[in-house]
């Protein structure tokens, strides 16, 4: 007397017959059809000779049959049957009840790896691999009957067995269940209400739904989703406008249900839907995420005009999108889109951020300030680049989030570097904290860094931008930017190679014009600082086109330095002089600031002495302009720096060279943290003195200040593998492919002290050939073997 209870597919026919085979007496098998005469023949039959009586699927059975059964039972009959899990009825419980109670209940289990070994070998006559043991056991979830089906076909088809099976059992299900395992088979994690709603049934309904799944052996035992062998094959009955038509379901199922737009339009797009539902779904999950994730959105824009959607209806958002992705709109898009209104005012506001970013910042400000709110917050930092400070300060005291009225006023604020920091800084926590629903014309990060290296404090311009980074600010574009003026503060600082690093980051970028302007600066400076002529010549046909457009603004003057600066030692003096006169203009129509003046001034030192450099002479011109200079009283420590620097210069380009004048001078522009310029004052002031013992002293001074990399780093890499803190020094720049002649102009020192160098380095570490030398110091300095010479 024995019940085995199992889902469809489980084996309980087969154990069913394990079972009356070891029957002695024999065994009489019903199969549901009897008429109630026959039945109660074969119960006579079976009380004589004492046989089993075998009911397979004892659930199917009409409710006029169950009793008679469980009275044979009750009155000692053997009985073994089988069942499906659930107990459907009363009469099938009494007579469940009935034969347990006598004998006992087998409940059977999903196979485990070993089961679908055996069940393997016993189909193939031989085992089968881990892997296909594994793949056959996921697919099935353990059935037998679906396991059996997957044996020697191809991982990814359906086989022919599997598919009418399933299409069985899905044609005797009542609808509501054959809409649900439909549903369940496009994989989705769906909330039990909208479950119900996209299979047309109530909530109250799919615990019921779901057992009848389980109990066809369509559900992976222990879960609510179809086995996945059973998925498959629904998903391949299923014609494509079908799934379509079911992805269409569930998503409007979620919006019904007030669920997140982004997971619904997730949906229509796995299936590929284009309807007026996906359009809506599409448009939305673009808007949703056009400022955290601009290039994902402007697919979104795209999915959503493929299903129909009124380009009108998008070209709002998706510039937003393309602006935020550093991506070119279509002609026609936010600078030609007339009227008044929501639309246009955000189309306006693109307008305006382009302009800025191609480097226009007077139109720009023109732009924005003609806006609606926001708009003439946003243009207060073209207004002040331009030298229009009347209209910014009235423009800074208009409405807008309080992220971007901080922007304002931190940026009016900028004329004083030194106090304007903090609050940049308090600036970029409000754009991180709170967000803002316009694309901002630059960051405040960005502003930040800028204005911050010309207080003189590179660290905390550095941690802005790393902020920044990290945090996606800007989009994509917002990232070129922060990684361009990333390179730039670490350039400023000395340190060449990881500033060169992080300018080939954006290479092969599409940078708008203003940071095509920084790119420009960034490799001129790096080429400069590093000795490398032919490398400066290289940049000068990007940096040529920079200045052929004369639009500058305030916030680009150090950056153009090294444009103009490289004009000059290349001889192209053309091309400075309307440069330096369109930025004297700003900084005249702003009230001659003072660190602004300084830094303006200090430019024009940098050009003047690039133009005597190569011939060696004392030029009157350039020693006038650092004397001009000197005479400035600036409050901000690193202009005093800059003003102590070029009194000095003014003696030494005469002459008069004082080893402790130069020497203090460079402590404050270290302090200053400018030690290039630190290092090119004492080197030049070693070449012009008369004083063997004052030259070598400068020279070494020269030499000391030079930075390549941030201290802690060197401090860190002194030592190893026995190497002095100059060979570490040295070493990095061999790694990073410098000549010794680059090396040495780097470096300050000759490049046949280069060679004694990098003859000691070999030696300490024991190589023979330049790829174990090579080898060797990647090892000493920690370098990945990925590291390509820069």
């Amino acid at each position: 007397m024995t019940v085995v209870v199992g889902v469809d597919g489980a084996g309980r026919t087969y154990r069913l017959n394990q079972l009356a085979v070891g029957a002695t007496a024999g065994s009489v098998r019903l199969t549901g059809a009897e008429s109630a005469a026959e039945l109660a023949a074969l119960l006579e039959i079976a009380g004589k000779d004492g046989s089993v009586i075998v009911v397979d699927d004892a659930h199917r059975l009409g409710r006029d049959v169950l009793p008679a059964l469980t009275a044979a039972a009750r009155g000692g009959r053997r009985i073994l049957m089988s069942r499906r899990p659930t107990l459907a009825g009363a009469e099938l419980a009494e007579l469940d009840d009935a034969v347990a109670s006598a004998g006992g209940v087998e409940q059977l289990i999903p196979l485990d790896a070993a089961g679908v070994a055996e069940l393997i070998r016993d189909v193939t006559g031989r085992p089968g691999s881990v892997q296909t043991v594994q793949a056959v056991l996921e697919a099935s979830a353990g059935l037998p009957a679906i396991a059996v089906t997957l044996i020697g076909v191809p991982a990814g088809t359906v086989p022919a067995a599997l598919a009418a099976r399933v299409q069985r059992r899905l044609a005797v299900l009542v609808p509501a269940a054959a809409r649900l395992a439909r549903i369940q088979a496009l994989g989705l994690a769906l909330p039990d209400d909208v479950l119900a709603a996209a299979a047309q049934t109530e909530v109250a309904q799919l615990a019921g739904l779901q057992r009848d799944l389980r109990d066809a052996g369509l559900l992976a035992p222990g879960s609510e989703r179809l086995v996945p062998a059973v998925a498959a094959a629904v998903l391949a009955e299923l014609p494509p406008a079908e799934r379509r038509r079911l992805h269409d379901a569930v998503a409007q199922a979620l919006l019904a249900a007030g669920a997140d737009p982004l997971l619904a339009a997730r949906q229509l797009r796995a299936a590929g839907v284009r309807s007026a539902v996906a359009a809506q779904l599409y448009r939305t999950a673009g808007e949703l995420i056009r400022f955290a994730d601009s290039e994902a959105a402007l697919a979104w824009f795209d999915d959503a005009l493929e299903a129909g959607a009124d380009p009108a209806d998008l070209i709002a958002a998706r510039s937003e999108a393309a602006a935020l992705a550093g991506v070119r709109v279509e002609p026609g898009g936010p600078i030609a889109a007339p009227g008044s209104g929501p639309v246009s005012t955000r189309l306006a506001l693109v307008a305006g951020t382009l302009a800025a970013r191609d480097g226009r910042a007077d139109r720009a400000g023109q732009a924005l300030l003609a806006t609606a709110a926001p708009g003439p917050l946003l243009a207060v930092p073209a207004l002040v680049g331009t030298g229009q400070l009347d209209r910014a300060a009235v423009a800074g005291v208009g409405d807008g989030p309080p992220p971007l009225r901080r922007l304002a006023e931190a940026v009016l604020a900028g004329l004083d570097p030194a106090p304007a920091v903090p609050l940049l800084i308090e600036a970029a926590d409000a754009i991180e904290q709170t967000g803002v629903t316009v694309v901002l014309p630059d960051t405040p990060h960005a502003l930040g860094a800028v204005i911050a290296v010309t207080a003189g404090d590179a660290s905390t311009a550095e941690h802005l931008l790393t902020r920044a980074l990290a945090a996606g600010t800007g989009g994509p574009a917002g990232t070129d930017r922060h990684r361009l003026l990333l390179a730039w503060v670490r350039m400023r600082s000395g340190r060449y190679d990881t500033a060169h690093a992080e300018l080939r980051r954006v290479a092969g970028r599409r940078l708008s014009g203003r940071d095509r302007i920084l790119a420009a600066a960034l490799a001129a400076g790096i080429a400069r600082r590093s000795g490398d002529v032919a490398a400066l010549r290289d940049t000068w046909a990007g940096a040529e086109q920079v200045l052929a457009r004369r639009t500058v603004e305030l916030f680009q003057l150090e950056p153009v330095e090294e444009l103009v600066v490289a004009a000059a030692r290349l001889r192209q003096q053309q091309r400075i002089a309307p440069v330096l006169d369109e930025l004297a203009g700003i900084v005249d129509r702003l009230g001659r600031p003072p660190a602004w003046s300084v830094t303006l001034g200090w430019v024009r030192l940098a050009v003047a002495i690039a133009g005597i450099d190569e011939t060696a002479t004392v030029h009157e011109q350039a020693a006038d302009t650092a004397a001009e200079l000197a005479g400035w009283q600036p409050t901000g420590a690193r202009q005093r720096a800059q003003c102590t620097a070029a009194a000095c210069w003014a003696d030494v380009l005469r002459g008069r060279v004082s080893a402790d004048a130069v020497w203090a001078a460079t402590e404050a522009l270290l302090g200053a943290q400018l030690p290039w310029e630190a290092s090119r004052l004492a080197g030049q002031a070693a070449i012009r003195t008369a004083d063997p013992a004052a030259a070598r002293r400068l020279l070494e001074r020269a030499r000391d200040v030079t930075v390549t990399e941030p201290a802690a780093d060197a401090r860190a890499e002194a030592g190893l593998a026995g190497l002095s803190e100059r060979e570490v020094e040295v070493a990095r720049l061999v790694l990073a492919g410098r000549t010794h002649k680059e090396i040495g102009a780097q470096l300050y020192i000759a490049p046949k002290t280069v060679e004694h160098h990098v003859a000691r380095i070999r030696t300490k570490l024991g190589a023979g050939s330049r790829a174990e030398f090579v080898a060797a110091l990647r090892s000493a300095l920690d370098t990945p073997d990925s590291a390509r010479p820069v």
